[in-house]
């Protein structure tokens, strides 16, 4: 198979994690092997051939480091589970923009070198697709990026929570101009999102009636800092009406971050509290704590998608892909049940035209 070729916005934590992932699972040839993949192989792509090819990012003690060992670079605080050799791609400086909130700005170190030109940066690297993964408060910065692919020629992968891909102007765009566009908000693999849905979902399917739930979100890492400051409501927006999809009846829902802890570093606390009704109209009530390390749960699903969005490239697909923004994020231009997304994920993957 050919190389899936990369550029990766922002070099934090997540970043960390995917580039780790590479490494971690590239000897694996089997299902049973790869633990924590839903899919060692999709669409006949492996790990193995996302290759990373440019780099941007704002932080002094990243930019100019190679990524292997950016990446690993302070702030970044998550977990080191694989080895990366050097991969002789320059960290790259590009905008600050809205990057930096004022609560950041004690944790971080703006690098004073001037600002590359994006578009050609991308176009040199030979980068098939725009990974962006900066923080959620960054929204003027994500946009920049997406108008940078678009004149790069890249296709568009959007984690962060401003709204690019479910943006009817943004979505237009990319479909133009003959490239696939994918987001907003990437869902965790073991995430508060998916599994509060999850739970929703089994206790409606068993005929409980839901009245109230809520889900709070605690965490370290300058992500979990940057959401507290700026993007806090917006985050309860998304994660709530992305909850709220997974019952078929109407329920007082409210899900979102509440608080930073810096002692947690890249990990996360979520809370979960659940009401209804069941048999004889009889009151129960569910009451769960999950804990993880943030930045891996980005790892898995962002592997299907950068591969989906491949696919896409290959068959000459341009726009929205649907099934795959369904699958992956929170906010997609078009939402659905978990088993609808799922369903439709496979039929792309398996060659069916989604419109």
């Amino acid at each position: 198979m050919s190389k899936i070729k990369v550029a990766l916005v922002g070099v934090g934590n997540c970043a960390s994690a995917l580039v780790q992932g590479i490494y971690y699972y590239r000897r694996s040839e089997k299902e049973a092997d790869a633990v924590g993949l839903r899919r060692l192989f999709l669409g006949g792509y492996h790990p193995q051939d996302i290759e990373f090819v440019s780099a941007f990012d704002i932080e002094a003690r990243k930019v100019g480091k190679d990524l292997s060992k950016a990446i690993f670079s302070a702030p970044n605080n998550t977990l080191k589970f694989a080895g990366v050799p050097s991969l002789g791609v320059p960290v790259l400086k590009g905008p600050v923009l809205d990057g930096v909130g004022k609560l950041l700005k004690s944790v971080m170190k703006i690098d004073a070198s001037p600002d590359v030109d994006v578009a050609q940066k991308l176009r040199e690297s030979g980068a098939e697709m725009v990974v962006n993964l900066l923080p959620s408060g960054a929204i003027k910065a994500s946009g920049f990026y997406a108008e940078e692919a678009l004149k790069a020629g890249c296709a568009f992968v959007n984690a962060a929570p401003a709204f690019i891909a479910s943006d009817a102007e943004w979505v237009k765009r990319f479909e133009k101009a003959g490239l696939p566009i994918v987001g907003d908000d990437l869902t965790d693999q073991v995430g508060a999102t998916i599994l509060h849905k999850v739970l929703l979902k089994t206790l409606a399917d068993q005929g409980v009636r839901v009245s109230e739930t809520y889900q709070l979100d605690v965490g370290g890492g300058t992500e979990s800092l940057d959401t507290l400051e700026r993007t806090r409501e917006v985050k309860r927006i998304v994660k709530t009406k992305s909850v709220e999809a997974a019952l078929p009846y109407k329920a007082s829902v409210v899900a979102g971050s509440t608080d930073y802890v810096d002692f947690l570093e890249n990990r996360r606390d979520s809370y979960f509290w659940i009401q209804g009704l069941y048999f004889g109209r009889v009151l129960m009530q569910l009451d769960l704590r999950l804990s993880s390390v943030d930045a891996p749960n980005a790892g898995s699903i962002m592997f299907d998608v950068m591969r989906a969005v491949k696919i896409a490239l290959d068959r000459g697909i341009a726009g929205p892909l649907l099934s795959v923004s369904a699958y992956a994020f929170k906010r997609p231009l078009q939402a659905m049940s978990l088993e609808k997304a799922e369903e439709m994920f496979e039929g792309f993957i398996n060659g069916k035209v989604e419109r």
